[in-house]
């Protein structure tokens, strides 16, 4: 069990918008936990004096966002191995007094898609939309997940290019030009742009050209319900939408920070949905 008065954060910039503290807080309401969890604006110029003073200042480790993940990878004394296979923390926490780095983004990815498709796993070639920070964990567990090969295709042929030289022969980078030829091949199709977040109504594929048995997802969970997850389910598709990855990421830092390890339930989700409609 927790020590009484335990301290944990989730730092970035910006961070007034993060859901982590309500997800936490509801947490140690639940397990009657005597500790807390507070959002803490960290600009980048002041995280490393901010991880090094963790310790002097009580706090039992936390979360890292935007746009600090790269550099709390830098600054902890050691990594577990999914920091290393994705190049990025997320969490931190202390182990024997030495700092150590984690990053729970893949976890939480598939145990999102485990919940609500779990025939989601092993299904040959998976297509992804977008190579920013967040792709790294989602090729990570996807590799994971048994996929003979991944398609990403980003804009930018560079930075996909980047992604793909980082996992290997399985990872294969194209450019935008090349996504209505590789969508009739993908079982499992993952949107990390940011595509649908500004209202607008646009997907960043074609569904009418995959499969009928593609499992398809977006990351972005404001909105819930994104264009491509309209025009998917729209075709009878299995659709997930990217809420469950905020809410499965956050368990296993709660469980370092407090020592209990938390279910991702139906009331939580629903908590978080609240305050989402509230903010529209």
């Amino acid at each position: 069990m927790a020590e009484p008065g335990l301290r944990a954060f989730v730092c970035g910039q910006p961070i007034a918008h993060s859901r982590s503290p309500m997800i936490h807080r509801h947490w140690l309401s639940q397990y009657a936990i005597d500790g807390s969890y507070d959002p803490i604006e960290v600009a980048p110029a002041d995280f490393s004096g901010f991880v090094s003073s963790l310790a002097e200042n009580g706090l039992a480790g936390g979360n890292v966002t935007i746009p600090n993940k790269e550099a709390a990878f830098a600054a902890v004394d050691r990594r577990d191995g999914e920091a290393g296979a994705v190049g990025a923390v997320n969490t931190l926490w202390f182990d024997k007094g030495r700092l150590v780095g984690g990053n729970t983004d893949a976890l939480g990815f598939a145990a999102n898609l485990d919940a609500f498709a779990p025939q989601w796993r092993d299904r040959g070639r998976a297509l992804i939309v977008g190579a920013g920070g967040a792709s790294r964990a989602v090729v990570h567990a996807i590799l994971q997940a048994g996929f003979d090969r991944i398609d990403i295709v980003n804009r930018t042929a560079a930075r996909g290019q980047d992604l793909a030289d980082r996992f290997g022969r399985k990872v294969v980078a194209h450019g935008l030009d090349q996504l209505s030829t590789l969508t009739p091949t993908a079982g499992l199709v993952v949107n990390t742009t940011s595509l649908g977040m500004d209202g607008g109504d646009s997907a960043p594929l074609e569904v009418d050209r995959l499969p009928d048995d593609s499992v398809v997802t977006d990351i972005v969970y404001v909105p819930l319900v994104t264009p491509l997850l309209a025009a998917a389910a729209g075709r009878g598709l299995a659709t997930v939408d990217g809420l469950g990855m905020l809410l499965h990421q956050a368990a296993p830092g709660f469980a370092r920070w407090f020592g209990v390890t938390p279910q991702v339930t139906e009331e939580l989700r629903n908590l978080v949905i609240a305050d989402l409609e509230r903010h529209r």
